[in-house]
């Protein structure tokens, strides 16, 4: 079975994830997408939302430096369309690693998320 895996290579969760990810037996094709070389369009991210059953604001890493410099609440009055333009112009604010398997997405922070993904595909 296919998976994807949107990936950063200098997160530790995203690297243990990927691990995860080759060493399953259920896994048999890993697709890396390093998102901070090849940014996610808006299309995509909009179907990782919705895929995980979250609106944009929930996939942004409220912690990250970057997000208090760039002035950003999630309680701004902000539409769906708003929250994934800002997704795709920084994707340093996205949540990570995103794994896509057979049309089911899983955030693997921690990386359980998707160690129970994969089992529910066993």
């Amino acid at each position: 079975m296919k998976a994807i895996i949107y990936h950063n290579p200098r997160c530790s969760k995203s690297r243990q994830t990927l691990q995860l990810l080759e060493d399953s037996s259920v896994t048999s094709d890993v697709e890396v997408i390093d998102y901070q070389k090849t940014p996610l369009d808006v299309a995509t991210l909009d179907e990782i939302c919705t895929g995980l059953g979250i609106e944009p604001q929930q996939l942004i890493r409220t912690k990250e430096e970057l997000f208090k410099e760039l002035g950003l609440s999630i309680n701004d009055n902000k539409t769906r369309e708003e929250w994934l333009a800002i997704l795709e112009q920084t994707p340093k604010l996205i949540e990570r690693p995103i794994v896509k398997i057979n049309g089911r997405y899983a955030i693997g922070r921690p990386p359980e998320n998707v160690a129970a993904l994969l089992g529910n595909m066993g």
